[in-house]
């Protein structure tokens, strides 16, 4: 198997081993960020039961919010595919886009020129100091793979993800795929 190198826009798919890890069992985390102070990055699976119109009441729709990862979840974060209308906005690639303004995306939410297709909204990040994530890898707790939905990863059901993950990566991986989150309830 070909080692992938990290780099932002690559995705980090949790080793089965994570299994109990509160944060990161079965996570699959776009890697927004990544060089040599560290890097950063959002859970793309892990849905809360939260809508962006319950943390910002000027926001009139109800897009799901995620737990993007453990650092600082008191703040709010997003990832879309729109750069034409939200100023500010850092490409992370293949067409996906970090932060930007903020008021802006309000506007544009409110007068539905943004749909939960084009947005993606986190609470909180996951973040690796300098060479963390390196030696995570090192001890096999992640997988890195490229992303290949591209910009429609913002629309990729949360669901099954960790589970198609295992299934695409084949080998020992499949018998994973099928197992439940807590295997001592088997």
């Amino acid at each position: 198997m070909i080692k992938i190198q990290p780099e932002k826009g690559k995705l980090l798919i949790a080793e089965p081993a994570l299994t109990g890890d509160v944060s990161f069992s079965r996570s699959v985390v776009l890697l927004a960020e990544h060089n040599c102070d560290g890097s950063v990055g959002f859970i793309l699976n892990k849905p809360l039961e939260y809508t962006i119109n319950d943390l910002v009441s000027e926001i009139s729709a109800s897009f799901q919010v995620f737990n993007g990862g453990p650092v600082e979840q008191d703040n709010l974060y997003f990832i879309h595919k729109v750069p034409n209308l939200i100023d500010n906005s850092i490409e992370i690639s293949d067409g996906i886009y970090w932060g930007g303004d903020f008021e802006k995306i309000v506007q544009l939410i409110n007068s539905d020129l943004i749909s939960e297709d084009d947005i993606r909204f986190f609470l909180g990040y996951t973040g690796w100091e300098s060479l963390q994530l390196d030696k995570e890898l090192t001890s096999k707790s992640w997988v890195i793979v490229p992303n290949e939905y591209e910009s429609d990863i913002i629309q990729k059901k949360p669901d099954a993800f960790w589970k198609e993950k295992m299934v695409e990566l084949g080998g020992d991986y499949l018998l994973f795929s099928n197992t439940p989150e807590n295997p001592s309830l088997n």
